[in-house]
C-alpha cells in the first residue's frame, strides 16, 4: 500500500481533476473551486493519493488475506471465494462509476441552480472531496445487493419467494434510500431508483438459483439417512 500511495501521490493532481470533472463540467465558466485552509488542498492531494494507493493495491491486499484465511477453509467453501471478491468488485465498481457519470451531473446541477442574483455558489475541496466520496461508496456499497442476497440464501435467511412476497415493501425503501442519497428532484431519484429495482430482481434470480443448488445438494444427505 506504501508503495502504491507514493506512485499515486506522482499523479494526485490528475487524480483529482478526474474527480471533480462531474462538477466542473456544470460550474459556471471562470468559477472554481475554492480552499479555505492553507494545507488544505496539500492533505486532500494525500487523501486522495490513500484511496487510489488501496484501490491500486486491492488485489495483492485481497492476495494476502486469501493466504491467511485459505487454511482455514474446506474445500467446498474455498470455490466461493474467487466468485465472491470478483462479483463484489465488479459490482462496488460498477455502483461508484454509475454515480460518478449518471447520478453527479444532474446532482451538482440541481445544488447549482440554487445561485441566483443574490447568493453563489463557492464549493471548497475539502467539502466537494468529502461528499463525492462518500456517495460514491454508497452507490458501491448498495450495488452490493445481489451479493448479499446470494450469501443469506445460502444461509437460509431468505428465499425467493420471499423477496417476491416483500417487492412492494422493497420499492418504497428504495425510492426513499434514492431520496436520501440524491437531490429531491423526481427525475433524479428515479435514475438512482431504476437501477435499484433491477439489482432487486436480479437478487430474486439469484437467490432461485442459490436455492436450488442448496436443496439438490441436501437432497442425498436426506436420502443417506432414510436407507440408514
Amino acid at each position: 500500500v506504501g508503495v502504491a500511495f507514493i506512485i499515486c501521490y506522482l499523479f494526485s493532481e490528475r487524480l483529482f481533476q478526474y474527480l471533480i470533472l462531474p462538477l466542473k463540467t456544470v460550474l459556471p465558466e471562470g468559477d472554481r473551486l475554492i480552499f479555505t485552509n492553507l494545507p488544505e488542498m496539500f492533505i486532500t492531494y494525500l487523501k486522495v493519493s490513500l484511496i487510489a494507493g488501496i484501490l491500486l493495491a486491492a488485489p495483492f491486499i485481497f492476495y494476502e488475506l486469501w493466504l491467511f484465511i485459505a487454511p482455514g477453509l474446506y474445500q467446498r467453501e474455498k470455490r466461493y471465494v474467487i466468485p465472491f471478491v470478483l462479483f463484489s468488485t465488479i459490482l462496488f465498481v460498477g455502483g461508484a462509476l454509475f454515480g460518478y457519470f449518471v447520478v453527479f451531473p444532474f446532482g451538482f446541477k440541481f445544488f447549482l441552480g440554487f445561485s441566483n442574483e443574490y447568493v453563489k455558489a463557492l464549493p471548497s475541496v475539502k467539502q466537494y472531496f468529502s461528499f463525492s466520496i462518500k456517495l460514491l461508496f454508497a452507490f458501491g456499497v448498495v450495488f452490493e445487493l445481489p451479493v448479499v442476497v446470494f450469501f443469506l440464501t445460502k444461509m437460509g435467511v431468505v428465499n425467493a419467494d420471499f423477496l417476491r412476497k416483500k417487492r412492494k415493501y422493497a420499492i418504497l425503501l428504495t425510492f426513499v434510500i434514492a431520496s436520501i442519497l440524491t437531490p429531491p428532484d423526481v427525475a433524479t431519484q428515479c435514475m438512482m431508483a431504476g437501477p435499484l429495482i433491477i439489482l432487486y430482481e436480479i437478487s430474486i434470480l439469484i437467490s432461485k438459483i442459490a436455492r436450488k443448488k442448496k436443496q439438490d445438494k441436501d437432497t442425498p444427505k436426506e436420502e443417506e439417512k432414510k436407507e440408514e
